[in-house]
């Protein structure tokens, strides 16, 4: 009989018996568990070693809002991400995290942001340009370059070559894979080590932080700016006056490339299937838009004002939230439910399971956009597909103004047609999509 002082466990065995499943996709399994076991469990992954896994709202938002001085990133961010991306603002903890957050938020503010609208807007033109029409493609590899490009050009506007951004783009890339094997396979740990396979990819990032340093040299020496995030972060100071140290810059550049293309890839390849699934959204972000450009030419005003827009792209990161989890270790013990959770225990949310939570949601299967009409604050202890708290993702206001403009552009343009029913993911380090394939048709 399970004691009323701990969360129901899953045995070791049955990870031992599912682990090329889970491999593949964790979710199903975990999905199992909550069904049969509630909303937070305990997964044994080892003789010593478990993982609570939760998709319990409330919990989450304790963890990350009330009692978030207590909690920690696992080991998964501060470790094993780190040792590829370095120590910037997705992987640094306790105050060096807070020295970096308060140096850097201003770079991210509505504001700044607005000055970069341009370039995005131009970045996205560019690449739909080169899309297919009339003919099946694989929509993901399409916004996936076109994230990666608009990142590039918001950092480093056209001072970088396209070799070193599709070098960086392939190492970033490669690096999640290979993390992705660690973390679904720590049973082989000793030989991703022994093979040299780890000191491979770590070696990447080091000539991906070469490509990196000769960026910035450059732009130091042309002593021009161009009002960019590389000049925003160039001229952010600490409180004593002094600037980011080289390293340290390398760091949050290599991380805003890697948080800043992979979430927004995902979510527009999932916005533009379900767009494909239901035209009558398609239309309505069409007329919106095409209204919207009759009576304003201010791009922030259109993309303030995309409110249809911005309700299916809401509704999209419901159903498929790019981080589809989130992790925490705690420092000291804690109570949650009057249940004891030890010092070190690791935490993991998810979002996924959140979002489509029976008790938290009316139909929570069915793309509803028309339930984010009131914007998505109204959800926020429900709906985290930036996260919350302190930690909050600082690029969330670029990413949706980003998603809008993309969104928007593409309707305007096209007719999207599906050519798959289902749509198919692949959870990795973020949840990516598979077989997203889709017809455009010209308007």
């Amino acid at each position: 009989m399970q004691k009323q002082n701990e969360f129901p466990k899953v045995p070791f065995t049955s990870f031992l018996k599912h682990s090329l499943e889970i491999l593949k996709n964790p979710l199903p399994f975990h999905q199992k568990n909550f069904e049969n076991l509630g909303d937070t469990f305990q997964l044994n992954i080892g003789l010593k070693t478990h993982i609570f896994f939760s998709r319990d709202a409330k919990f989450l938002e304790y963890v990350l809002q009330k009692n978030q001085r207590n909690y920690t990133k696992s080991k998964i961010q501060t470790k094993e991400v780190a040792k590829y991306l370095g120590k910037g603002l997705l992987t640094a903890e306790g105050e060096h995290w807070k020295k970096q957050r308060k140096l850097i938020q201003p770079a991210f503010h509505k504001q700044k942001i607005k000055g970069l609208l341009n370039t995005i807007q131009d970045q996205i033109t560019e690449n739909y340009s080169q899309l297919k029409t009339n003919s099946k493609i694989d929509i993901f590899p399409i916004f996936n370059d076109l994230a990666f490009q608009v990142v590039a050009k918001a950092l480093f506007s056209s001072t970088s070559n396209k070799k070193d951004i599709a070098e960086l783009q392939h190492i970033t890339e490669d690096s999640q894979r290979m993390l992705v094997k660690e973390l679904r396979q720590p049973y082989l740990g000793w030989w991703f080590t022994m093979s040299g396979k780890i000191q491979e990819y770590k070696d990447l990032t080091a000539y991906a932080r070469q490509i990196l340093k000769k960026i910035v040299d450059q732009r130091k020496k042309s002593n021009t700016r161009f009002d960019d995030l590389l000049d925003l972060l160039l001229d952010s100071k600490y409180e004593d006056g002094s600037a980011m140290e080289e390293k340290q810059l390398m760091d949050e550049i290599l991380i805003l490339f890697v948080a800043g293309h992979e979430t927004t890839s995902n979510s527009l390849t999932f916005t533009s299937q379900l767009l494909a699934q239901h035209p009558e959204w398609q239309e309505r972000i069409f007329k919106e838009a095409k209204t919207l450009n009759e009576n304003t030419d201010d791009l922030m005003d259109i993309v303030a004002q995309s409110k249809i827009c911005q309700q299916v792209i809401e509704e999209s990161m419901r159903l498929y939230p790019p981080a589809y989890f989130i992790d925490r270790l705690n420092y000291k013990t804690d109570t949650y439910n009057n249940i004891e959770i030890k010092p070190q225990s690791d935490l993991l949310f998810s979002i996924y399971e959140i979002h489509r939570h029976p008790k938290l949601w009316e139909n929570p299967e069915e793309f509803q956009p028309e339930r984010f009409e009131n914007g998505g604050r109204q959800y926020s202890s429900q709906y985290f597909p930036f996260g919350a708290g302190p930690r909050k993702c600082i690029g969330n206001n670029f990413a949706m103004f980003e998603m809008v403009i993309a969104v928007r552009e593409l309707v305007l343009n096209y007719k999207i047609k599906p050519k798959f029913a289902a749509i198919g993911i692949t959870p990795l380090i973020t949840l990516k999509p598979n077989n997203a394939y889709l017809e455009l048709e010209n308007r």
